[in-house]
């Protein structure tokens, strides 16, 4: 058990960095590059500013443990839909192939984070059964 909570705390921290800070990050420091990531793929650049809160509220939200689990779910849901998105986006618009892996990498460390949270969340009750 205590394997699993170290890896979901590094996958968890990981999408909270690439998620949430390095966003952050962006819009403070280097508001130049806010619709760096949008704008060549055709998306307008308020976009890119509602896309960064999302990002930011979404990353945080899965880092609070204390936090509802709807709430929880929400996020990991939102985060999901954004990176799958980024990679159909990437693949339609520039087809550069590292464009389109890199959200599904990204998308594949969140689906540990979840995984390993539904894991250590059902420990000491039934065990977790993936259908």
């Amino acid at each position: 058990m205590k394997k699993n909570k170290v890896i979901f705390r590094i996958a968890t921290s990981i999408i909270f960095l690439w998620e949430g800070l390095m966003p952050l990050g962006t819009l403070l420091f280097a508001p130049e590059y806010v619709n760096a990531g949008t704008k060549p793929l055709g998306y307008p650049d308020y976009f890119a500013y509602g896309l960064i809160i999302c990002k930011i509220l979404g990353a945080t939200a899965i880092m609070i443990p204390k936090l509802p689990a709807t709430l929880r779910e929400w996020a990991y849901a939102g985060l999901t839909f954004e990176l799958l998105f980024a990679a159909f986006s990437h693949a339609m618009v520039d087809g550069n192939i590292g464009f389109v892996l890199f959200p599904l990498i990204v998308l594949g460390i969140l689906v540990v984070s979840y995984l390993l949270n539904l894991k250590i969340k059902s420990h000491g009750q039934d065990r977790l059964q993936f259908r």
